[in-house]
């Protein structure tokens, strides 16, 4: 073992790095501002109450299994795209574009159908009053309006993400990180001024942060859309893409056969990560505070994590397209090497902060004192976490989405649930043992990931 991190630490040479900079930098920038806008967006809401910061919180999570599944609905495609690219084949690029815009709008019309129409029931089931913080009441109504106004911006969404997702498979990070500042920077803009009613404009607290969040998504998608068509010469998947909806069938039913079980683990996973919340918030709307805070929190810092896992996706699959096996095995160890050594620094600077960010909520002392430790807890846990991430996306590159399902899905339902659901409802062990005791279990998720990605059995070119 200690002979392979030694040569590992070896291969990284100045070109490699230089083209993980080059893809990981934008998207690290992006993610970073956008995680930036949404711990704005959570601190503007939070002063102006704990039931409105609680129900937009509760919202955000039903919002994360929607965001979850459009990706996951395009990823399949998104496969086919890096490999197509690959090998310069500019149609099949094309074929899995229009793929993409197909099934990210029907998931969006089905998900915004069943939120408007079940909204109240899906938000009740994280409302439990056991202590003397928040009122369910209070925190549903306000739940509920963020919600209706939040569905509208779905479309917008789901377009930025198609265009995003195809820019971002043929190399292209920069411009999905440009509509994503110019959508950060209007959220903010039109939370300050419609949250707190500044410049004139109607005081409109929780209703504000929803509609700054619609027109920051179709300004973001405006851009996106816009640039790439402008920029056609450069895009040559975009040229005729709407002359025709063609999509071969027989392309069409592989990116099914390997997009439905990425779809399914994408649902699958935030449903599971969602329940896990759903079972903490019987501990009492303090725990859901904090929950709050600590994920807008600990997403700031996810950036890099995130953003090693996507370059992986874009560099090993490429490799993968061109036919270079063995490159793209050993490129995927590097980088989830280079992943978790970055981590372990970031998590350090998440570790000595714990206690700065919850400070700057205006929220009760018990909710910013829990926050402060569900934040050491996940950040110990960080660089287990991005061995976690980049192992997934290197299985998931080579297009054994079986495989990815049963990692990912498989281990939540299998291990993380049915644990958080016991711990509660069963023991009376505090929240925050609970927490890291489920938190903690992704370490054996990290062994099994790493076993998997040295065996190689994720490698296949499409």
């Amino acid at each position: 073992m200690d002979s392979n991190i030694k040569q590992l630490k070896n291969n990284f040479d100045k070109s490699f790095l230089a083209k993980v900079f080059i893809i990981a930098v934008p998207i690290i920038i992006q993610n970073t501002i956008t995680n930036l806008a949404g711990l704005l967006d959570n601190v503007m809401v939070g002063m102006i109450g704990t039931d409105q910061m609680n129900g937009v919180s509760v919202v955000n999570q039903l919002n994360f299994v929607y965001n979850l599944c459009v990706w996951g609905s395009i990823c399949g495609a998104g496969i086919f795209t890096a490999q197509f690219y690959g090998r310069s084949d500019h149609q099949g690029v094309r074929y899995t574009f229009r793929a993409k815009i197909f099934l990210a709008l029907l998931i969006s019309v089905f998900i915004a159908v069943v939120y408007f129409f079940a909204g109240d029931f899906l938000i009740n089931l994280f409302l439990h009053k056991t202590d003397n913080i928040g009122n369910p009441e209070l925190t549903l109504l306000y739940g509920k309006n963020y919600l209706r106004i939040c569905l509208i911006g779905f479309f917008p969404f789901s377009i930025a993400m198609s265009y995003s997702n195809t820019l971002r498979g043929i190399g292209e990070t920069r411009i999905p990180m440009i509509g994503g500042i110019i959508g950060v920077a209007v959220n903010v803009c039109l939370n300050y001024i419609l949250i707190f009613g500044k410049l004139g404009a109607p005081e409109l607290g929780v209703e504000g942060a929803a509609v700054a969040t619609v027109v920051s998504r179709f300004c973001e998608m405006f851009f996106i859309v816009a640039y790439t068509h402008i920029k056609k010469n450069r895009f040559e998947f975009i040229q005729g893409a709407f002359k025709s909806l063609k999509i071969p069938f027989d392309l069409l039913k592989k990116i099914l056969i390997k997009g439905t079980p990425l779809a399914a683990n994408e649902c699958l996973w935030a449903l599971g990560l969602t329940f896990l919340n759903q079972t903490y918030s019987f501990r009492g709307l303090a725990v859901v505070g904090a929950l709050n805070i600590t994920s807008t929190i600990t997403n700031l810092f996810n950036v890099f994590l995130f953003a090693m896992g996507e370059s992986i996706s874009i560099i090993v699959g490429q490799l993968l397209g061109a036919g270079k096996k063995d490159e793209s095995k050993s490129t995927a160890l590097k980088l989830i090497f280079l992943s978790a050594s970055t981590c372990v620094l970031v998590a350090l600077v998440l570790f000595l902060c714990r206690s700065f960010f919850p400070g700057i909520y205006n929220t009760e002392a018990e909710v910013k004192n829990l926050a402060s430790k569900f934040i050491s807890v996940a950040a110990c846990i960080m660089p287990v976490n991005a061995i976690v991430h980049c192992c997934y996306f290197t299985l998931r590159c080579g297009g054994k989405t079986f495989i990815t399902f049963l990692f990912d899905s498989l281990f939540v339902w299998a291990v993380l649930v049915p644990l958080s659901f016991c711990l509660v409802h069963f023991t009376s062990l505090e929240i925050l043992i609970i927490y890291a005791i489920v938190t903690s279990s992704d370490i054996l998720k990290a062994v099994i990931g790493v076993i998997l990605v040295n065996r190689g059995i994720w490698i296949q070119q499409l």
